[in-house]
């Protein structure tokens, strides 16, 4: 033990030079500053699933991992449609959940974002329009964005979301 204590200060302290900051942190500041600009708060999401198979769920789900990490950009879920800018809405619309689904919507403040997430959404996917699906969110409620993809990647809805978000300040 003495040896190695002995070794330890004659050694002294190595280390290496502290890393240059990724470029992908100051994307990630400037999408947050554009965020806020856009917003002038953080922007509140609201999901809601009409009928899908989960896979687009996994999806959104994967945006909130630290290797997406949304929320540290801004972007956050919440529970309740009065609190929320974006509905995010996934799935064909059955008819089960066509009238939670319109009441959701109304339930939003003005001005309303709708993106429709997964080729279910979208279309109506395999199922279509039929006695139990409405079909694509567009039959059901007004659609902004549409995210195409079966599913659709992080990175797509990541980038339907800042579509919306620009296109709101467009208006």
């Amino acid at each position: 033990m003495l040896r190695t204590l002995k070794r330890i200060v004659r050694t002294g302290i190595v280390s290496q030079p502290a890393p240059a900051p990724a470029p992908d942190l100051r994307l990630r500041e400037a999408m947050q500053g554009d965020i806020v600009a856009i917003m002038g708060r953080a922007l509140c999401i609201r999901h809601v699933d009409a009928g899908s198979c989960n896979g687009c769920e996994l999806e959104i789900h994967a945006l909130n991992n630290p290797y997406y990490n949304v929320e540290g950009a801004g972007i956050k879920f919440v529970a309740s449609p009065r609190h929320a800018d974006m509905l995010l809405v996934t799935g064909p619309v059955s008819v089960n959940m066509e009238v939670a689904l319109k009441r959701t919507f109304d339930a939003m403040p003005d001005p309303k974002l709708v993106v429709a997430v997964g080729d279910c959404g979208c279309t109506g996917g395999i199922f279509g329009e039929c006695y139990a699906s409405r079909g694509r969110i567009a039959n059901v409620i007004p659609v902004d964005v549409a995210v195409p993809g079966c599913p659709p990647t992080p990175t797509a809805i990541l980038q339907a979301i800042l579509t919306a978000t620009t296109a709101r300040a467009a208006r």
